[in-house]
């Protein structure tokens, strides 16, 4: 299967002391890629990240939570593609691990340049850096 999702925590992705991944997920979402951030963060949702992407799932309050494989499989639903189709991003490891063992591909973020590199070959993207 190819990939049709790009699937991204908030904190320490997003927002946090990490690079930002935002014109990373802007740049996927043009190209036609169903976007979505998973966070175990309590709600309601940022309007920064409501605008970023097709899908906001705040799983802190709720039964599953990362990294639980059911709530990755759960998030690929709403986007309406299989977690094969999926690549998943997040800063902790134990939650790409998560999302593995559910069928989506992950990526730690350590930083920009790094994780923007790995995207390049898993979404066979030109992705720019600014």
């Amino acid at each position: 299967m190819s990939v049709r999702a790009l699937v991204v925590d908030d904190a320490g992705v997003l927002s946090g002391t990490r690079e930002p991944l935002t014109d990373v997920v802007r740049q996927a979402r043009a190209a036609g890629l169903a976007t979505a951030v998973l966070s175990n963060a309590d709600g309601p949702a940022r309007p920064a990240l409501v605008d970023l992407v097709d899908v906001v799932v705040l799983c802190g309050s709720g039964a599953l939570r990362k990294p639980d494989p059911e709530v990755f499989r759960a998030v690929a639903g709403r986007l309406g593609v299989e977690p094969g189709e999926c690549v998943f991003v997040d800063d902790l490891v134990v939650n790409v691990r998560g999302a593995a063992v559910a069928g989506m591909a992950g990526v730690v973020h350590r930083d920009l340049a790094t994780t923007a590199a790995e995207l390049r070959v898993l979404l066979g993207l030109d992705l720019t850096l600014r």
